[in-house]
């Protein structure tokens, strides 16, 4: 007999596809972010991103009879959530691809796994340190240096680039642990929670944006190609994304569906080459396996022996699956 999250063979055949359409999906919301930048400022792509989400998520909740939250308290975790969670790291990707290619956004964004841990382990005291996990958070810190291509020198437009990218990884990480600690064992649904943080988001970016950087391009100044694709990072990288990851907890567990980690930055990376001609070094594929090494072993996914268990029982995973 097999539990809620450890799926059998026929369970495998359902949920895979769901599974590697979340790593596409994903994987090319930095393509859109770069087409969105190129036209609009970064505040307002995000602007438009989560507003498109928003509604796509509403009309989820109208067809499903579902509600949005109703206590106050949660509301007020939840605009944590979505100003740190999602206003922040999206509008910071913007930036930072105003800077570097979508393909090494992509790669920065797989560190998201690797810098939740320690926040978990000393700021929400979610999980606890052992020496796995040590050893796996030296390895992703080498995969970092690699990336940035240390021995270069650093400096410039690009490095300056890749620390906003850093930044809105790290903010993930604050939110995922957060998350875990006063939203994700609420009974309201999960579509419910992800529309409220998208709610949450939206206002605070209405209300920034404007005081920030002033009124927005006209609509009638961007191209077919930046509204399509701000949208597209709305309903389908947002709103779909969303329901997709909601449906691979739900059968698989969140250990299974947080691998999805792993598709991203390679989907992000052939994207790239393909669709925008980007040009990517040796040593930042490379450093992007080495993070995701380092991942692997503090997760426990590499370097730990299984012993037998009377009964299959998929532990619960800390660190949910966060999107570009």
């Amino acid at each position: 007999m097999t539990t809620a999250t450890s799926p059998n063979k026929a369970d495998h055949r359902a949920w895979l596809p769901g599974f590697l359409l979340l790593g596409v999906i994903w994987g090319s919301s930095f393509l859109f972010i770069k087409v969105g930048v190129a036209e609009l400022h970064p505040l307002y792509v995000t602007l438009g991103r989560v507003l498109a989400g928003v509604l796509a998520l509403l009309v989820v909740i109208l067809v499903t009879r579902d509600r949005l939250p109703r206590d106050p308290r949660l509301w007020l975790h939840l605009t944590v959530t979505g100003v740190v969670g999602t206003a922040m790291p999206f509008t910071l990707f913007g930036y930072g691809e105003e800077r570097v290619s979508s393909s090494l956004a992509g790669i920065w964004n797989a560190t998201t796994a690797l810098l939740v841990l320690p926040l978990a382990v000393y700021l929400f005291r979610t999980e606890r340190m052992t020496a796995r996990r040590a050893v796996g958070l030296l390895i992703g810190f080498a995969g970092v240096l690699v990336v940035l291509g240390v021995w270069e020198g650093l400096g410039g437009a690009q490095f300056t680039g890749q620390l906003m990218c850093i930044a809105a990884a790290a903010c993930y990480a604050v939110a995922i642990p957060y998350t875990k600690r006063f939203v994700s064992d609420r009974s309201e649904s999960g579509i419910s929670l992800a529309a409220g943080q998208l709610i949450t988001a939206t206002v605070a970016l209405a209300i920034v944006a404007p005081l920030t950087v002033g009124a927005p391009t006209p609509v009638n100044d961007l191209s077919l190609k930046a509204i399509a694709s701000i949208l597209t990072l709305g309903a389908v990288g947002t709103g779909l994304a969303f329901v997709l990851n909601m449906r691979n907890i739900k059968m698989v567990g969140a250990t299974t569906a947080s691998m999805v980690t792993y598709l991203i930055p390679v989907f992000a990376v052939v994207i790239g080459v393909l669709a925008l001609d980007e040009h990517i070094t040796w040593h930042q594929p490379v450093g992007a396996l080495i993070v995701l090494l380092g991942v692997a072993v503090a997760q426990g996914l590499i370097g730990r022996r299984k012993r037998p268990q009377p009964a299959p029982v998929t532990p619960q995973s800390e660190l949910a699956v966060e999107r570009a």
